[in-house]
């Protein structure tokens, strides 16, 4: 049962996320106002074909790294797993470098050849990190953490060694790719990413009250019904394809999945069937708001928004490893 307060969060979250939504494509390198939005054809069309899909890219993208990083800290029991230090976003990483470097160009049922990549990358890294954790009988949420620490080194070194045998031309197409940015144009790259996305979270919906009792450890969940082992493989296969489809797409974005889950808690410290929700909202706001900051900092040009959000993500990650230590909140 969701309380009177919790809903008037979530409704006051839902309304600043619909008003950033709107409000975000008016603000570039030059403000597009409503009154000229109809009257100049061109300004027209940087709105609907650049703007508008880049602030839903970047909403898309922000809710599904923030739910991914709610996800693994929770299922984990710590506060520092996220996407990107369980490898799965530097096997997508590795999965798309590979389709750009082998120069294959389409898609198979309107979805491109580099997302298809991407996720493949994603899910062999997961399928990896899940088989070392494996080989030890003791099998904990440690042991999968340190495992997806090594697995992301791995593929990361195996990125370097593209950049290093691959063209002038492609070693920066890469580079740039890997520093996150949200560059779309038009509609057809928001409709690759959708399906993924939708199949991952809808996974998740139905999986957010376990996560409740998979955070007090493994073994009390199990003596309250909940399947651990069938729970936590759903979970990884729905932020594998949430992840694969977000990197496919905008690039590895860091920090998004550890900051927003952290910040969220700070206002709804309840259940994750409210915290879910809340995490996906705030997410994208959180994203919106980075990719708006990085159209305008260095206006006429363009800063990738993976720098910003690693901007900001570095004094967070002190901030959580001291402060909130000395405060009692271990990280175990």
């Amino acid at each position: 049962m969701i309380s009177k307060s919790s809903l008037v969060q979530l409704s006051l979250l839902f309304a600043a996320a619909v008003l950033v939504i709107a409000i975000a494509p008016f603000i570039g390198m030059d403000i597009i106002t409503p009154d000229k939005l109809f009257k100049d054809e061109l300004q027209t069309t940087i709105f609907f074909s650049l703007r508008v899909p880049r602030v839903l890219a970047a909403f898309l993208a922000g809710s599904g790294l923030a739910l991914c990083g709610m996800v693994f800290q929770a299922m984990f029991r710590n506060p520092l797993a996220d996407p990107f230090t369980l490898g799965i976003s530097s096997g997508a990483s590795c999965g798309a470098a590979a389709i750009i470097l082998s120069g294959i160009n389409g898609a198979i049922l309107g979805i491109p050849y580099i997302s298809l990549g991407a996720f493949a990358g994603a899910a062999l890294s997961m399928a990896c990190v899940y088989a070392l954790s494996s080989l030890r009988r003791a099998s904990s949420g440690i042991t999968m953490l340190l495992s997806g620490i090594a697995m992301s080194f791995l593929f990361s070194s195996i990125l370097m060694f593209m950049q290093y045998v691959s063209s002038l031309r492609d070693s920066f197409h890469i580079v740039r790719w890997l520093m996150g940015g949200i560059e779309v144009i038009g509609y057809q790259q928001i409709f690759s990413m959708v399906p993924f996305l939708v199949c991952g979270i809808i996974i998740l919906i139905f999986k957010l009250p376990e996560l409740d009792h998979l955070l007090v450890g493994d073994d009390l969940a199990k003596s309250r019904g909940v399947r651990v082992s069938l729970t936590k493989n759903l979970l990884l296969l729905a932020a594998t394809l949430i992840v694969g489809s977000i990197v496919a797409v905008c690039g590895p974005i860091g920090f998004v999945g550890l900051m927003t889950p952290h910040i969220c808690r700070m206002f709804f410290k309840t259940r994750h069937t409210i915290l879910g929700p809340a995490t996906f909202l705030f997410g994208g706001i959180f994203l919106v708001l980075c990719d708006m900051l990085a159209r305008v900092v260095i206006a006429p040009a363009e800063m990738p928004v993976g720098v910003i959000t690693a901007l900001l993500g570095g004094p967070f990650f002190l901030w959580l490893l001291f402060i909130k230590k000395a405060r009692g909140i271990g990280l175990d």
